[in-house]
């Protein structure tokens, strides 16, 4: 009868946002846009956070013998939890790893898009006005905290360019550029492996790659990010941010307020 021992499978999302695809055409030709002017678009998003230590972690691998690991996964046993967050060029095939132990915030986020810009965006993208980053509607980098629009507007007023945002609609974080060709691509490379230390961690990230050319490189993020920093109502007046006549909420361009 054709019946067997079968798992459950996550294909079910949900009833989708009723402005679902309007936002993915939007975040499409905006993409397009930026691409054709040369000016830099960005994939960005945090990773699951990873037990560091002797835990099991899923996946098979070649080996002559198993690896042996706890039997729990006592986070009291771990040596901490790491965060990665990844900063994806999406047309250099590149990505920069920022790899924390501390929470995933606005600040963790925005210091992470700010590291790839100094070390690697502002030389590929010499004299460029303006960024084009693509990021889920929720977390970290989502479009309720006001942290995250805050850090941005320095973001933009230190280095002079005007910061385009597209958020993801709800349960449609999967099309999300990073989460497919890079965060995807990681957990394979590491699948079956024990994540024991974070130089096991980092190593993983830098050793990832694929056919059609993806380079990832890795850094250790040693800041402490504290949780429920917040942004008052007078300093939210003072952002020159200007939203989109098409899904405002999800799509807004946050402009140097040094600019003349």
């Amino acid at each position: 009868m054709k019946y067997s021992l079968r798992a459950n499978k996550k294909r079910l999302s949900g009833k989708p946002h009723p402005d679902r695809d309007t936002q993915y055409q939007k975040i499409q030709e905006t993409r397009a846009e930026f691409e054709a002017a040369d000016d830099p678009t960005i994939s960005v998003d945090a990773k699951n956070r990873e037990l560091i230590g002797d835990f099991k972690n899923n996946g098979k691998t070649w080996c002559a013998a198993a690896e042996d690991v706890n039997m729990y996964d006592f986070p009291s046993d771990s040596l901490g939890k790491a965060t990665p967050f990844g900063v994806f060029d999406t047309v250099a095939n590149f990505c920069l790893v920022m790899v924390g132990l501390s929470a995933a915030t606005p600040e963790f986020a925005v210091n992470s898009i700010r590291r790839w810009w100094e070390d690697y965006g502002s030389k590929r993208y010499a004299g460029c006005r303006r960024l084009m980053i693509e990021c889920d509607g929720g977390g970290c980098n989502g479009y309720r905290p006001r942290m995250w629009k805050w850090l941005l507007q320095e973001f933009a007023d230190s280095t002079g360019m005007s910061i385009t945002v597209c958020h993801y609609p709800r349960g449609a974080s999967k099309w999300n550029p990073i989460e497919h060709r890079v965060f995807g691509q990681i957990s394979r490379n590491w699948s079956g492996y024990p994540l024991r230390t974070l130089t096991h961690i980092l190593g993983f990230i830098r050793g990832t790659a694929t056919e059609s050319g993806l380079h990832i490189d890795a850094e250790y993020d040693q800041n402490t990010y504290e949780k429920g920093r917040t942004v008052s109502d007078a300093q939210m007046k003072t952002l020159n941010i200007k939203p989109d006549e098409i899904c405002p909420k999800w799509n807004y361009t946050i402009h140097p307020r040094n600019r003349k």
